[in-house]
């Protein structure tokens, strides 16, 4: 072990306020381990989450592993917890966060970089359980399958005493034991045991019970300046793109008093908090809430909104919070298109958020489309131009447009929808490009080939997870070649799938069941 690698986490966590350090003597040790920097995976809730609950049982250890901790040498080190700098071979059980397709490289880099065997079945006692979770692996986990020991399917709330005893048993070096008794909670997929029927997506009807929030203080994570608050999980609409609709269902919202009690208490470490959900502006109390939150002083952000319905009393209280950027997701620039996908907004929703934002103040409004949509027309990407300098001349400031490929992905009603070609993809990003730059307009344009690997894994199949072991180190640009190198088709995974084609994420069920135990009885 490299003394600077020791260094790098000592360091890091000296910036902390919050960090839990236990003692590991009887204790199950458990890593949470994100698959990308420190400053991505603190800035999300299921580290924050996770963190405080598994330290909130007597008998777990639990710490936290980042691919990176933001140095240019992390690649090359060994990777280790941040609180005790121990090596994750050490540990009993890895749970890996996983919310991002690409991501899927630097989770092998983590396991190569820990000397523990990429492939499940390689494994021995003395190796740590590997466990995965998070959207992305949990929708489909045929693709990272070979490196699961298991994956949960859904939210895991409810799994944590059954993962912690899984631990145990593989702490006691019982590995077939721990195998077999994931295999036996609901939720667990665990591929090296075979199961009749599809496992049920789980999902929690209490929220309140273990309520997301910020629970250690990270100056240097990308929001390292507020505490994150979930405010609702799920959508209360159906866009036919979106996975976290599908995925997260039903919507369900955090209660009012919870919410605030949660912002009280945040109070008292962080400068504001960060409202979280998929869309802020559909949480049914958000007058109340904003009017709560201002009359004791509390500055808050939001992660989202909707272009409609939206609350002049929560753009008041955002400007009044200093918040100076203001985001809304028109995803297409036509009507057609927008209610081909349901998306549910009209043309005048977004112009009068537009002016809305203008007449407040905010300085920056950042608008989000997708290019490549099923039915899309050259058409379509002229009215996405003609919309945002049409935006442009209601909001007077800077306009920020991020520009995104269609993707499909499991579960959702466009599953089986081809990704547009490569060269159309090009053709109509370098025309947005070239169409709208500005004095006050920028575009943020995602790569192609980020998006066709995005594509590859999102409905890839267990020999995608094979060929990923397989090679060196993962190059999301370079996916394609490696792929093809494989002896396996791109366009398999990238064309348009007839109804009849088996899906390779067959083995969930995404129609799930609560894990209360009253909905179980």
């Amino acid at each position: 072990m490299k003394w600077r690698t020791i260094e790098a986490a000592r360091s890091l966590l000296g910036t902390e306020g919050g960090a839990v350090i236990k003692d590991w003597g009887g204790r199950v040790p458990v890593a949470l381990v994100f698959p990308n920097s420190y400053a991505v995976g603190m800035s999300g809730l299921a580290m924050h989450g996770l963190y405080q609950w598994l330290n909130a049982m007597p008998d777990v250890v639990c710490e936290r592993a980042f691919a990176s901790l933001g140095r240019r040498e992390d690649r090359g080190e060994p990777v280790v917890t941040l609180e005790s700098q121990r090596p994750l071979r050490e540990m009993s059980l890895l749970a890996l966060s996983i919310p991002y397709e690409l991501d899927y490289g630097n989770v092998l880099e983590v396991l190569r970089r820990s000397d523990i065997p990429l492939l499940a079945r390689e494994r021995r006692d003395h190796d740590p359980l590997v466990l995965m979770g998070g959207p992305a692996v949990s929708a489909n986990p045929a693709v990272m399958g070979p490196m699961a020991d298991a994956v949960m399917i859904g939210e895991v709330e409810d799994s944590l005493e059954g993962m912690v005893e899984g631990g145990r048993l593989q702490m006691g070096g019982r590995r077939e034991q721990a195998l077999d008794w994931l295999a036996g909670l609901p939720g667990m997929w665990v591929p090296s045991r075979p199961r009749e029927g599809a496992v049920a997506r789980q999902w929690v009807r209490d929220l309140g019970r273990r309520p997301f929030a910020s629970s250690v203080v990270c100056p240097q994570a990308e929001f390292g300046d507020m505490a994150m608050i979930e405010l609702a999980r799920g959508c209360a609409h159906a866009c036919r793109f979106c996975l976290a609709t599908r995925w997260y269902r039903p919507f369900r919202e955090q209660s009012l008093d919870q919410v605030v009690t949660l912002a009280r208490r945040a109070r008292e470490r962080w400068p504001k908090v960060g409202l979280v959900s998929a869309a802020v502006s559909d949480y049914s109390q958000i007058d109340a809430l904003v009017e709560g939150l201002r009359s004791e002083g509390i500055a808050f952000s939001v992660s989202s909104l909707r272009a409609a319905p939206l609350s002049e009393v929560l753009l008041e209280g955002l400007a009044a919070s200093g918040v100076r950027t203001l985001t809304i997701a028109p995803e297409a620039g036509s009507q057609r298109l927008r209610d081909a996908m349901r998306k549910g907004i009209s043309h005048g929703d977004i112009l009068r958020a537009a002016r809305s934002a203008n007449a407040l103040g905010f300085e920056t409004l950042k608008l989000y489309y997708m290019v490549g949509l099923p039915g899309e027309s050259d058409e379509d990407v002229q009215e996405l131009i003609g919309l945002t300098q049409e935006i442009a001349r209601e909001f007077d400031r800077y306009v920020v447009v991020g520009v995104t490929p269609f993707v499909p992905k499991a579960h959702t009603p466009w599953e089986r929808q081809a990704m547009a070609p490569a060269e159309v993809l090009d053709a109509r990003l370098d025309r947005i490009r070239s169409a709208l730059p500005s004095g006050s307009v920028s575009v943020r344009a995602e790569s192609t080939a980020l998006a066709r690997a995005q594509g590859i894994l999102a409905r890839g199949d267990a020999r995608v997870g094979e060929a990923l072991a397989a090679a060196g180190r993962v190059a999301p640009k370079r996916l394609e070649s490696l792929v093809a190198k494989a002896g396996l088709s791109v366009e398999h995974y990238l064309s348009e799938w007839a109804p009849g084609r088996p899906v390779p994420w067959r083995m969930v069920d995404a129609h799930g069941c609560p894990t209360t135990h009253e909905e179980a009885s």
